[in-house]
């Protein structure tokens, strides 16, 4: 918890020495000033407070997940400055909560294509059990934090700023119901006020968090994408939804398919296939409504190629057509006939005419 007062996320002297010392005996060596950047640390040391600190935990329901807790996800381990710790709020458990996960990023100013796109991936990926994870921002990471829990699904925000402080102001609701039902973490002490480098600092606890990141509309500079790059440097699926071609919005997810493998994904089904278990969480297979014309050998594609629709024609007229012989002809209409392709009226042939959905021929 000092660690996090003192310093800002990612501090590289910091890591350096808590891994080799220790957090406490990391603190001991700065109190005694034996550390090189230590006094660049010195007003925020003054106002450490701890005990304050714990009481305003205690207000705000909150706790805090150390490395090592059965709460801490795992995934963050991978990362070279991992946080030093975590400020949670919420009743789930936030490992467990990690263990099958997928966050889902996109565009601050998303268009309703994208809006309503990720509020049907996030509600589709709880509903296969998977937990939804984002930022809170306006656009598509509110889409997704509210599609998860409009099915009642587990979402978790991570954010940029303090637990206890909303952002944007106008989510204040919205994180009011994650915190009720999911997790609102940050890994800056409550009170913090979110800033640009600690907005991409919180997008790699996003990115490695979970199992993969799905990003839905993003443009060429779109903060989103760090977090889709943090994602693939520790070797996390990335995945990403295609939009109009002539969409700036989605230009970015455009690119990091064509340039950089990220998976194509258009729905809930196929970010669980690119994501989840192997052989758990195959996506079905899309194909186009089956039609009788398709089991047709070649023969039998021919010849229905050749009847006409309204005025039929005699066998030699189709024999001309087809240059196939008589007999072989007359089976391929026995057997178009018995499918419901071919009509004989008297001697002659047709195609049998479709009904439309209403039933009129």
């Amino acid at each position: 918890m000092a660690w996090s007062r003192l310093t800002e996320p990612e501090h590289k002297g910091v890591g350096e020495l808590i891994r080799a010392l220790g957090a406490q005996a990391a603190l001991r060596h700065l109190l005694e000033g034996r550390t090189e950047w230590g006094e660049r640390l010195t007003p925020r040391l003054e106002l450490l407070d701890l005990d304050r600190d714990a009481s305003l935990l205690r207000r705000i329901r909150a706790r805090v997940v150390i490395p090592g807790d059965d709460e801490w996800p795992s995934g963050l381990d991978d990362l070279a400055d991992p946080p030093h710790c975590l400020w949670v709020r919420g009743p789930m458990n936030l490992g467990e909560a990690c263990e099958r996960s997928v966050s889902v990023v996109g565009a601050r100013s998303a268009t309703v294509y994208g809006t309503t796109t990720a509020a049907d991936l996030a509600a589709g990926l709880c509903e296969r059990g998977f937990t939804v994870v984002s930022g809170a921002a306006f656009g598509i990471d509110a889409a997704a934090h509210r599609g998860a829990l409009s099915v009642e699904g587990a979402t978790v925000a991570v954010l940029a700023g303090g637990v206890e402080r909303p952002y944007p102001a106008a989510h204040q609701h919205l994180l009011a119901q994650i915190a009720e039902v999911g997790l609102v973490v940050s890994e800056v002490p409550p009170g913090s006020a979110p800033t640009r480098h600690r907005f991409l600092s919180r997008n790699r606890v996003i990115a490695t968090a979970t199992q993969g990141t799905v990003v839905v509309e993003a443009g060429l500079r779109s903060g989103s994408l760090s977090t889709a790059n943090k994602a693939l440097v520790h070797h996390r699926v990335v995945a990403a939804v295609p939009g109009p071609v002539t969409s700036m919005v989605s230009a970015g997810c455009h690119q990091y398919i064509r340039e950089k493998g990220a998976i194509l994904v258009t729905d809930a089904a196929e970010a669980a296939e690119a994501v989840g278990s192997i052989g758990r969480d195959l996506a079905p297979e899309k194909r186009g409504p089956d039609r009788a014309e398709d089991v047709l050998d070649e023969a039998e594609a021919r010849v229905l190629s050749s009847l006409p629709v309204r005025n039929a024609v005699g066998v030699g007229t189709l024999a001309v057509q087809t240059t196939m012989g008589e007999r072989e002809l007359v089976a391929c209409l026995g057997r178009l006939e018995i499918r419901g392709l071919a009509l004989r009226d008297g001697d002659r042939w047709r195609k049998q005419r479709r009904r439309s959905r209403g039933g009129a021929a």
